[in-house]
């Protein structure tokens, strides 16, 4: 595995890369500075970006965003000394695989890399024998024009494929993960989706089984789409995709009909079991 390391503090620098090559690691470089971190990327093409939150040059949360709208294939595992849980949630809905909480531990490290590794290589399997296995992809069922959201009146008909699932979230990165680990489970990605409205409109065309649904999307938001879905298809089962756990989140999701949620960031083994259990 190919790591780099951002950080501005030299001794955290330090046991970082000495811990992970001792375990057998490359460390590809070792920075103190945000600003140069795209440029370091695009020449070592590293497996895995330990990224400080707060830095000189450049904001952790921005350089996470954009390592994954251009490079959603690498993993970034977020390092951070902040006790609000707000950080924590910007940075999972931003994209980010795993955390680093400090002061940390060295098998705190360990696992979470191994952990995030792990996911990403079973996600990518599963992506790659989808690729290689998929026959031609059939035109989409034509959109029914309606009101000012797109959405007809007319009563939807319970889902022809019950393995069908359209994927609604704008990090490309949580969008790769999901469709392979679905993928796996053998379900239908049958759209991916990067904003809310877009999300509303594919659920009317393609009544799927299941909608995974981010929370923070642009255009509409994912508590903004969600009932909008719910009366496009009303066999539809809508999943919350969130790294917000806090009760008044659920609460209000449930209650404008969500059967659930998948939490940031994403675990194989819980989106398994969980999926299992929704369409058991």
């Amino acid at each position: 595995m190919r790591v780099l390391i951002v950080d501005d503090n030299a001794s955290m620098r330090a046991v970082l890369g000495s811990l992970l090559s001792g375990r057998g690691y490359t460390v590809v470089a070792s920075l103190a500075d945000g600003s140069q971190v795209m440029e370091c990327i695009r020449q070592h093409g590293p497996d895995i970006v330990c990224l400080d939150y707060e830095m000189p040059g450049r904001n952790g949360l921005d350089i996470l965003r954009e390592i994954n709208a251009s490079m959603p294939q690498i993993d970034v595992v977020f390092i951070t000394a902040a006790e609000d849980p707000a950080v924590r949630q910007k940075a999972a809905d931003a994209g980010a695989a795993g955390f680093i909480q400090k002061p940390f531990g060295q098998r705190q490290i360990i696992e979470e890399l191994e952990q995030v590794y792990a996911a990403r290589q079973q996600a990518s399997a599963a992506n790659a024998r989808q690729e290689n296995t998929a026959p031609p992809a059939a035109a989409a069922p034509a959109v029914t024009p309606g009101g000012a959201d797109g959405v007809a009146a007319e009563k939807a008909t319970p889902p022809k494929d019950r393995t069908s699932v359209i994927i609604a979230d704008d990090n490309a990165s949580i969008r790769l993960m999901l469709k392979g680990l679905l993928s796996e489970l053998g379900l239908n990605i049958v759209h991916l989706s990067t904003t809310g409205a877009d999300a509303v409109s594919a659920a009317k065309t393609y009544q799927p089984a299941v909608v995974c649904l981010d929370v923070d999307m642009p255009v509409m938001s994912g508590l903004e789409a969600l009932p909008l879905i719910r009366e496009a298809s009303p066999h539809t089962a809508v999943v919350m995709v969130t790294g917000n756990t806090s009760r008044e989140f659920v609460e209000k999701a449930a209650a404008a009909g969500a059967r659930g949620y998948i939490v940031k960031p994403i675990r194989p083994a819980y989106v398994e079991a969980f999926m299992r259990k929704l369409l058991k």
